[in-house]
């Protein structure tokens, strides 16, 4: 549990990071996920796979950030609605193809809604009593650490302690409603 005193130092250090505008690299979607022209919004579109078109995240309907970061504080907001959405960030070499598992030991720190619960993503998932329709997700880089936040700006959850050696995406998932 945090302290008084642990609770001011991380304000201070959230207060500086740095406010990224993402946008979604298609490249990086799964063939079912369309990316809006300008990179600010996916859907959802059931689509048939031509053989010989090569499947990514074939498991999750995911899609990474474009730019990638390997050091500093940085933080991005988003709305989020739909039954079934994971949020956060993803290291470069993560597993992007088959069965995904979310959770720090594979490369993901993460939180989202399934069958109808919100979850922390990690090994076993754990249940929120929050419900949010927009996310604050803020990276320390040097410290290890990955926090969530709510509209009102309520800590969600905080994956502290990490240790980041290669470039952090942002990470957005869906699913058909």
């Amino acid at each position: 549990m945090e302290t008084q005193t642990q609770k001011s130092e991380t304000q201070k250090s959230e207060d500086q990071t740095i406010k990224v505008n993402v946008t979604l690299d298609p490249d990086s979607a799964h063939p079912d996920l369309i990316v809006s022209d300008d990179g600010k919004q996916m859907r959802y579109e059931y689509k048939v796979v031509e053989d010989g078109e090569k499947e990514q995240n074939n498991t999750y309907f995911c899609v990474l950030g474009k730019q990638g970061f390997t050091s500093g504080c940085f933080f991005y907001e988003l709305q989020v609605k739909g039954e079934r959405w994971f949020v956060g960030v993803a290291k470069d070499s993560v597993k992007r193809e088959g069965e995904i598992c979310l959770n720090p030991k594979n490369g993901f720190w993460t939180i989202g809604r399934r069958d109808g619960m919100y979850v922390v993503c990690d090994d076993p998932y754990i249940p929120l009593n929050v419900k949010p329709q927009k996310v604050r997700v803020s990276v320390n880089y040097e410290e290890g650490r990955v926090s969530f936040c709510d509209e009102s700006m309520c800590h969600i959850h905080s994956f502290t302690d990490q240790s980041f050696h290669e470039k952090l995406y942002p990470f957005f998932s869906l699913a058909q409603d």
